[in-house]
């Protein structure tokens, strides 16, 4: 499937986000953060993400490593997407492809990921 763009949004609508690739492919962490949350999830380049609205709605939430912002709508509760440094020094975000408009979670190629071990 080719690059689109997609909207998405938490439960309250105070966050809300746009993000161009393609969503298709996603993970399934085991991690604790994943395993609680049930996300499923999509990356993509810092560049090819823009947040609408809900800078400051939003709170940092960072374990283990603490190089990962999981961020969270302080209202609603829904982690649609967290901030991090991906392979070769590049700013990423990690979507949660469940928040995002028109995902037919049935039709996502899903693979397991280990994160629990790592």
């Amino acid at each position: 499937m080719e690059s689109q763009t997609y909207s998405g949004s938490c439960h309250c609508g105070n966050v809300r986000f746009e993000v161009q690739g393609n969503m298709t492919n996603v993970i399934s962490c085991n991690c604790s953060m994943c395993s609680r949350t049930g996300a499923l999830l999509a990356f993509a380049p810092a560049t090819q993400f823009k947040l609408l609205n809900g800078e400051d709605a939003q709170q940092d939430y960072r374990f283990n490593k603490h190089v990962i912002h999981h961020l969270f709508c302080k209202s609603c509760g829904i982690r649609c997407f967290s901030r991090g440094i991906g392979p070769g020094g590049v700013e990423m975000r990690a979507i949660n492809v469940r928040c995002l408009d028109g995902i037919d979670v049935d039709k996502l190629q899903i693979k397991k990921i280990d994160g629990r071990s790592a």
